[in-house]
């Protein structure tokens, strides 16, 4: 194999690692699992955290299946940015001082993503071979 081949691969494993992960985010806010947000159990619905919860349930999961990749990263990374700029930024710019480096993290691999696509273990690269 060649080593470009295992950079797909490699993208794909993040693809579906961060995935899974920021789906537990939304499910955290939509279900109170992990401890709902700060121990207070699932968000009210429609409220600005619920929906949040449920683009990151929906969005995580397509991300994971790797099933729309380029425009779910490019969402994701938007509510990432924004979540940044409501919550974070005002307990201050830098991301050590206002616990804002996952957020950070989540916004530019959803960048990444959205240029790179899902690579070879996607269902998007199954849908266009056929």
């Amino acid at each position: 194999m060649r080593r470009d081949d295992w950079t797909g691969y490699g993208r794909a494993v993040l693809r579906i690692i961060v995935g899974l992960l920021f789906s537990m985010h939304g499910w955290q806010k939509l279900f109170g699992l992990f401890g709902g947000m700060g121990g207070h159990g699932p968000s009210p619905m429609w409220s600005e955290s619920w929906v949040a919860g449920v683009i990151e349930t929906i969005g995580g999961a397509l991300i994971f299946a790797g099933w729309f990749t380029r425009p779910t990263a490019f969402v994701l990374c938007g509510e990432m940015a924004v979540a940044y700029f409501q919550k974070h930024v005002p307990r201050g710019f830098w991301p050590l001082k206002n616990a804002g480096e996952v957020v950070v993290l989540y916004c530019f691999i959803f960048l990444y993503l959205t240029l790179a696509g899902g690579g070879p273990l996607s269902l998007d690269r199954v849908v266009r071979r056929k």
